[in-house]
């Protein structure tokens, strides 16, 4: 346990500062509405944060400070964030022009790779007055549910610095998690927002297909399997970054329907009696007692909140043949990624460049033809069809599915680290942890994990709730009213600010 004291401010004035930093981040924009705190000392503070807890955690690996300080001086937009310091992560759709992007990957910083364009999302980020204050740590290519790339070394978990915090977003969930900054950039192609969330203590929310916009750069990413948004410590940053950075883009292959009304307002609505299908085992999966533990809890909480509970998910989950199409969809994108890489630096990449791993996962993908590519899609299809009966009247008409987020609980550091002597066994080890979150980046429905348990050791494990297709109302809802019953915000790991 570090000492509190040497990671306390001194002073009235720093201790204003650093009781405002431990807000959430709507906590940090109402104090420099009312003039508590000017955006220039709240970015201050942050910086104060990750300078003193980034040499223990390895989250943050670009920083941005003096440019933030200079945004937060300045003009800012008036959105709901203004003035709220916040991290991009490296990868995907966070780029914003200029900066370094780097995919966890040592030939993209050995180039010294800079973005050349900004995401609508990073625009969107910062219309909401969101000052980016740095960039986080990511596995190589976003392939793994634990951060550990060659090019910038491990990220550690604040709950335990030994553990993983989890992949691709660890960087962001560890600086979260250790209160470096109150919300952070994520995205997720099999897992990455709610695993590591789940490993830090976290809110991380998926949402539906075409919620948010991964443009323009591209229209999709793994086949539609990506989607982005953020971690957070509360329900409603979580809703309210959701509104800051929902709806379609011009070109966007995707759509999903509008909301009713702003997700900020779901906070605390009434959930009304939902119809819950729990599960804490499956024949298919080897869960550890402490996931089951954690779902277990999540279903009686539910129960006593009038929800109706029962053992029950749909057939199709525990069908082995949705994993070989997804691995399909995957390597194939992920040997795309590759060529990608190549033609924008020049040269084609060789397997010295990239940790044998993921070399053979783009080997794997070059060997895929067109024609087995659009089978393993037809094959999603058809089963994403049979996922989604279980949200439907004739299906039996259930509101939520509730299951561990992963099947067992935050791995040490360096149980993942891919072995040239056995390419893709630790790949392997990867995707045995994403057996309830990737089902529903092929569906593209909405899911969440929430921090409702802690083992006996200590570390989060997180639960998993599963909405309809374009229902995050109804996950924001759920998750309200079990931030009440089972509070979990004010929690701090032994490495936090």
């Amino acid at each position: 346990m570090p000492d509190r004291s040497s990671l306390c401010h001194e002073g009235p004035m720093s201790d204003r500062h650093h009781e405002i930093g431990d807000r959430d981040a709507l906590g940090q924009a109402e104090a420099v509405r009312r003039g508590d705190i000017t955006p220039r000392e709240l970015v201050d503070e942050a910086i104060r944060r990750i300078e003193r807890l980034n040499p223990r955690l390895n989250a943050v690996i670009h920083e941005h400070f003096e440019r933030a300080r200079k945004e937060a001086a300045g003009p800012l937009p008036d959105g709901p964030f203004r003035g709220v310091p916040f991290l991009l992560k490296d990868l995907a759709s966070g780029n914003r022009a200029g900066d370094p992007i780097h995919w966890g990957a040592r030939f993209l910083r050995d180039a010294d790779w800079r973005a050349r364009s900004t995401s609508h999302l990073v625009e969107k980020f910062l219309r909401a007055g969101l000052v980016i204050v740095g960039r986080t740590n990511v596995p190589e290519l976003g392939a793994w549910t634990t951060t550990e790339p060659e090019a910038y070394g491990p990220t550690r978990n604040p709950w335990n610095p030994e553990h993983s915090s989890g992949g691709s977003s660890g960087g962001a969930s560890s600086a979260v998690a250790a209160r470096m900054v109150a919300a952070a950039h994520a995205s997720d192609g099999g897992g990455s927002i709610r695993i590591p969330a789940s490993m830090c203590g976290l809110v991380g929310l998926k949402p539906s297909r075409g919620r948010v916009s991964m443009g323009p750069d591209v229209g999709e990413m793994w086949g539609g399997l990506a989607f982005e948004l953020a971690v957070t410590r509360t329900m409603r940053d979580t809703a309210a970054l959701l509104d800051a950075v929902a709806g379609a883009m011009p070109g966007d292959p995707y759509v999903a329907d509008a909301p009713r009304r702003p997700y900020r307002e779901e906070v605390g609505a009434p959930c009304g009696t939902l119809k819950i299908g729990l599960v804490p085992t499956i024949p298919t999966v080897p869960i550890h007692a402490d996931c089951t533990a954690a779902v277990e809890a999540a279903g009686r909480a539910l129960a006593e909140l009038g929800h109706r509970v029962e053992i029950a998910h749909p057939a199709a989950l525990e069908d082995p043949t949705v994993s070989d199409a997804a691995i399909r969809l995957i390597a194939a994108s992920q040997a795309r990624d590759i060529e990608r890489f190549g033609d924008l630096l020049g040269r084609p990449l060789v397997p010295a460049d990239l940790d044998c791993d993921n070399w053979a996962i783009g080997e794997l993908g070059r060997s895929i033809t067109a024609t087995q590519y659009l089978a393993a899609l037809e094959t999603l299809h058809a089963w994403h069809r049979r996922m989604a009966s279980f949200w439907s009247a004739d299906g039996g008409g259930f509101d939520l599915l509730v299951t561990p987020t992963m099947p067992v609980p935050p791995p040490r550091l360096g149980e993942q680290t891919p072995d040239p002597q056995n390419p893709l066994a630790a790949w392997g080890k990867a995707g045995a942890m994403v057996a309830f979150t990737v089902p529903f980046n092929v569906t593209g429905q909405p899911a969440m994990s929430l921090p409702l348990h802690w083992n006996a050791g200590g570390l989060p494990v997180g639960v998993q709730f599963v909405g309809a297709f374009g229902r995050e109302d109804v996950l924001i809802r759920i998750g309200a009213a079990l931030e009440q019953a089972m509070p979990w915000a004010d929690r701090r790991p032994p490495i936090c600010a």
